[in-house]
């Protein structure tokens, strides 16, 4: 069994609206040192599988079909056996 925790961000060619009303927020509560803050989504996903690679091809065929858009998404993810 393995589990997969992948990270989904906006590409940096994207405006993430989101982002700036955190970032605003912050800066009203008097955290004037904090910019360019992105929010994006974080993923769990176990998987069985026989080896490492057969297991983050799928993960990378699962992230490119259906849990990210390509067009305006960016991903990493990492691998470890459980």
């Amino acid at each position: 069994m393995w589990k997969a925790k992948i990270q989904v961000t906006l590409k940096k060619s994207v405006l993430d609206p989101q982002g700036v009303a955190v970032e605003k927020a912050l800066k009203t509560l008097n955290y004037n040192n904090v910019g360019d803050v992105r929010v994006g989504k974080y993923l769990e996903v176990s998987v069985e599988g026989n080896d490492r690679e057969e297991v983050e091809s799928q993960i990378r065929e699962m992230c490119d079909k259906l849990l990210t858009n390509p067009v305006i998404e960016d991903y990493t993810f990492e691998v470890t056996e459980v």
